[in-house]
């Protein structure tokens, strides 16, 4: 392992995780509390160059994750139902090969920048900087090799009732376009109450932007079921960001209110789904951020709650971020088949994306995604699973 890359983000852990992880553990502690159990690592295949691909296995509470060292990405995500049976709830690949040829972000790590910026073009300080295009004439999910494609070093850890990852990669000036060597921590905590938390940590020597976050493909009632138009969704969030054909926003916070996109209260994915108004149009679906009504917050508040009827699953997350991109999984053709075997089709899964605002870099009137030298990116996103009746 590179340990300067470590040593970068020392200061800022120990201010930042090492406090929160004390806080779980305080939180998690009892007479009856063990030690989680030690994540396991196997080779899981290599790259064209011959790189190693490896996964680590994770056990806690009710939660079984499989994570790779390739993107950061969650690879399996099994919680048990109403009846303790478990399943893997999130879409992906049982061979690396597939992850490289055409994974649409299945369980990634995402970064520099999460989402889209318009043209892969902004201006930072005067000087504008000309990125990789990968997605029509705009950036996506940090260009065409993005921080999904990058291999993370891995260090794993048991902290009490705690077990978990964390990940580092240095991202070099000019990567994709981007200015600054970013160097950038990831950590992945199951605790023993069916918890899988990630905190971001990021320091730069020169003025970026960053806005990272996790792509995982949720269907509760398991991997390769079928649709999500079932499951019932509800978002804390009075307003969203429509967007113009390539899925930029346009700059308006419209209200939801009257609108498909009102899921103040629970209601079906498919309930509004096919109403034909013209951003669902443009979308194909839901592939919208949804401006949280608490904006930023110093820790993080419960934002979204997704169940799934038929197995009694919910999910409930929590963060301090500003935005919350819901994905209803539009542009699964049918193409991809998964780990189940099966063939994933249009609406098999849904992505819920804590973030700032897409294209914030271009939108002075968007909360800032810039970071300059001295300064700690630095936030938090939290996953509860459960089942109920």
């Amino acid at each position: 392992m590179d340990m300067s890359r470590r040593t970068v983000l020392s200061t800022a852990a120990a201010a930042g995780l090492t406090a929160a992880a004390a806080g779980t553990a305080r939180a998690s502690a009892s007479p009856s509390s063990s030690r989680g159990r030690k994540p396991v690592k196997e080779l899981f295949g290599r790259l064209a160059d011959g790189t190693k691909v490896h996964r680590w296995s994770l056990e806690n509470g009710t939660t079984r994750l499989k994570v790779l060292d390739y993107g950061g990405i969650v690879q399996s995500l099994e919680i048990p139902d109403r009846h303790g049976r478990y399943t893997n709830v999130s879409l992906g690949f049982d061979n690396v090969a597939d992850y490289v040829a055409g994974s649409p972000y299945f369980g990634a790590t995402i970064g520099r920048y999460g989402n889209r910026i318009a043209k892969g073009r902004f201006t930072l300080d005067g000087r504008t900087y000309q990125l990789s295009v990968n997605d029509g004439e705009n950036t996506l999910h940090g260009g065409a090799n993005g921080f999904d494609k990058r291999v993370w070093d891995v260090e794993p850890f048991t902290r009490g009732a705690d077990v978990g990852l964390h990940m580092y990669y240095t991202s070099v000036d000019g990567e994709e376009g981007f200015p600054g060597t970013l160097k950038v921590q990831v950590t992945y905590t199951l605790n023993r109450h069916g918890e899988w938390r990630v905190d971001y940590l990021a320091t730069t020597d020169r003025a970026t932007v960053v806005n990272l976050t996790n792509h995982t493909y949720f269907n509760l009632a398991g991997e390769g079921s079928g649709s999500v138009y079932d499951h019932e969704l509800t978002l804390a969030a009075s307003r969203y960001t429509p967007t113009d054909a390539g899925l930029i926003p346009t700059g308006e916070l419209a209200r939801v209110a009257g609108t498909p996109f009102d899921f103040r209260r629970a209601k079906t994915i498919g309930r509004d789904l096919r109403e034909g108004h013209p951003q669902q149009v443009t979308a194909k679906g839901y592939d919208h951020n949804w401006v949280l009504d608490k904006g930023i917050t110093r820790e993080p508040e419960h934002v979204a709650t997704l169940r799934d009827p038929s197995s009694g699953r919910f999910l409930k997350i929590a963060t301090d971020q500003p935005g919350l991109q819901f994905y209803s999984g539009n542009f699964l053709d049918g193409t991809l088949v998964g780990t189940s075997g099966r063939t994933y089709r249009q609406g098999d899964a849904l992505a819920l994306e804590t973030q700032h605002f897409p294209d914030s870099p271009n939108r002075p009137s968007f909360p800032s995604t810039v970071l300059r030298p001295g300064q700690t990116y630095r936030t938090t996103t939290i996953h509860s699973f459960g089942a109920g009746r």
